[in-house]
């Protein structure tokens, strides 16, 4: 999920947001968020289709599946 990682970071930071302001927009843990951009963690589909939405990018986007 590498591709994962580098799209979640590139994302966040494009975006300006900490990993704070992100883990709150999930509803999750500020370190449970860090897990997902070290890719020490995955999130399960629900989570995934929340990044999509904060970011407005597809979950396939995320996933490395299609370019944006």
């Amino acid at each position: 999920m590498k591709v994962f990682q580098e799209r979640l970071l590139a994302l966040r930071k494009e975006f300006e947001y900490t990993q704070r302001e992100v883990a709150q927009m999930l509803g999750i843990s500020q370190p449970s968020y860090i897990r997902y951009e070290n890719g020490t963690s995955q999130p399960n589909l629900q989570t995934l289709a929340k990044i999509a939405d904060i970011f407005d990018v597809s979950a396939d986007y995320l996933l490395g599946r299609e370019k944006l």
